[in-house]
């Protein structure tokens, strides 16, 4: 692998909705940075994202706004609110609900950085 150089950029992202049931923001996600991505995901009051796992990826759901529920491999559900971390080890099963009255709001940190080649909907028929 070749060492990481300086870089700065100011990335234009746009949200758009993604078939697990929320909104994505990429805001850093690049071939250049192979170590580390983050998005801003976007749940709406009322609704549970699907049930997925990310192969070879470890995530962080850092909660910056609203309140929620966690579910992640066998734990039992866990309300979440802003400054919660959920730590989600590679292929482990995990999914979201929004369970405020506003929008859920939190960072994924993917290390190393996600690709949708490592995402696999798990959600039961």
């Amino acid at each position: 692998m070749k060492p990481l150089q300086p870089l700065i950029q100011h990335p234009t992202a746009t949200e758009y909705f993604f078939a697990e049931g929320c909104f994505i923001t990429e805001w850093w996600n690049a071939p250049a940075d192979v170590e580390v991505s983050v998005a801003r995901a976007r749940v709406e009051p009322a609704v549970t994202t699907r049930w997925h796992r990310l192969h070879g990826i470890t995530e962080r759901y850092l909660i910056l706004a609203g309140q929620g529920q966690v579910e992640v491999g066998d734990l039992p559900p866990e309300a979440v609110g802003p400054g919660a971390v959920a730590l989600i080890p590679p292929g482990t099963r995990q999914r979201l609900t929004n369970t405020g009255a506003g929008d859920l709001t939190l960072l994924a940190i993917c290390t190393p950085r996600f690709t949708l080649a490592n995402y696999e909907d798990v959600e039961p028929v």
